[in-house]
């Protein structure tokens, strides 16, 4: 099965906030190029939801059932990829990722990652990280979209209030050409 481009060229995809009290899963991009969330494209067929459970249980190996649903985004959230990212030569070329950002806890308290589920895994390690320190560790061109999910999930995984936001922000946040891509006038 292929993934979802739309006709802006943006990849229809979906991304993972998993929480363990006031922490978040980051796993390292096997060989060491970067932390992120787990995330993936949603393929023909497959609703957001069903791609999500999927995406889990390949890349970090848990099952849903393991999981609760706490929320997602409203609508999809977008960003570019540098021009050195696109591939110009694969049809439809794909200029970056829309994506719908779901927010999960472990039902039991805790939850225990594998990620021999495929054959070229995703992750090599993982960490619980601060909610807010996903968005310094994320490659740079994906801070903006991790920056405006966070936000948006926020008061549903604090909903007494989140944590202050940390004296990086400002900087890591505000940086030029760190932008989302604008939503398609139609």
């Amino acid at each position: 099965m292929s993934d979802l481009i739309d006709s802006d060229g943006f990849r229809t995809n979906v991304a993972v906030v998993l929480m363990r009290a006031d922490e978040v899963f980051l796993g390292r991009r096997t060989g060491g190029r970067g932390w992120q969330f787990p995330q993936g494209g949603v393929r023909v067929g497959e609703t957001p939801e069903q791609a999500l459970y999927r995406e889990l249980d390949e890349e970090i190996g848990v099952a849903g059932s393991s999981l609760e649903l706490i929320g997602q985004t409203a609508g999809w959230l977008r960003y570019r990829l540098p021009p050195r990212y696109i591939r110009r030569k694969q049809r439809p070329v794909c200029i970056g990722q829309k994506q719908r950002w779901f927010l999960l806890r472990p039902k039991g308290g805790d939850v225990s990652f594998d990620f021999g589920r495929t054959s070229e895994p995703e992750f090599d390690q993982w960490r619980w990280a601060p909610y807010w320190e996903p968005v310094r560790e994320v490659i740079y061109f994906k801070r903006p979209v991790y920056a405006r999910a966070l936000e948006e999930l926020s008061p549903l995984a604090f909903p007494q209030g989140p944590p202050a936001l940390p004296p990086w922000w400002r900087e890591v946040t505000a940086r030029r050409g760190h932008r989302t891509a604008p939503a398609p006038a139609h």
